[in-house]
């Protein structure tokens, strides 16, 4: 897959929103770039000078891969609720990054002993679900977030659950990304 074109997606998304007069040829994408018409789930993450600036994303592969790059980059610069909209003077030195989530899968498991050994550090992201509540990390918040219980209870914090959701069957799922950043 080449990773390199989603990054021209995102960043092109994003500046469209500035400059309402140009426009991407979505038609052109399609047919030089196959794997956008697959029906993929990704996230667009946003920094600026090395700190979160926005990350928007989806967990269920329910469109094509370019739709879901082009919206979720848009969303990440102008509709995160945690930061304000970019602006265009920001907008040059904002670095992209895009993961494409391979299908989660559900995870069994007895307790959170039996979960940690079944997590992979660095290389899964999880999904915790818990009543209404749905929250996820990608695999790259373990660069932050280091230990199981550091990770396991941020994403808790996140859902707006108890860490012991666990002991309460909450539903955890694993995925993998492919990512591509800027440099």
């Amino acid at each position: 897959m080449n990773l390199k074109i989603l990054l021209d997606v995102a960043r092109k998304s994003i500046f469209t929103s500035f400059d309402k007069s140009l426009s991407l040829n979505k038609d052109y994408y399609l047919s030089k770039y196959d794997e956008l018409s697959e029906q993929r789930a990704s996230f667009v993450t946003l920094k600026l000078n090395g700190r979160l600036r926005g990350c928007i994303g989806s967990l269920d592969a329910c469109r094509e891969l370019y739709e879901d790059v082009f919206d979720n980059a848009r969303k990440a610069a102008f509709n995160d609720p945690r930061f304000e909209p970019i602006e265009l003077r920001d907008f040059a030195n904002i670095k992209i990054e895009v993961s494409v989530l391979t299908p989660a899968k559900k995870i069994d498991y007895i307790d959170k002993y039996d979960l940690k050994e079944k997590i992979i550090p660095k290389k899964h992201g999880v999904i915790l679900e818990y009543e209404d509540k749905r929250a996820t990390f990608l695999p790259q918040v373990w660069q932050e977030l280091q230990t199981f219980e550091q990770f396991i209870s941020s994403l808790c914090l996140k859902a707006g659950v108890s860490s012991t959701c666990l002991e309460n069957n909450a539903k955890v799922y694993v995925y993998e990304v492919m990512i591509e950043r800027e440099a």
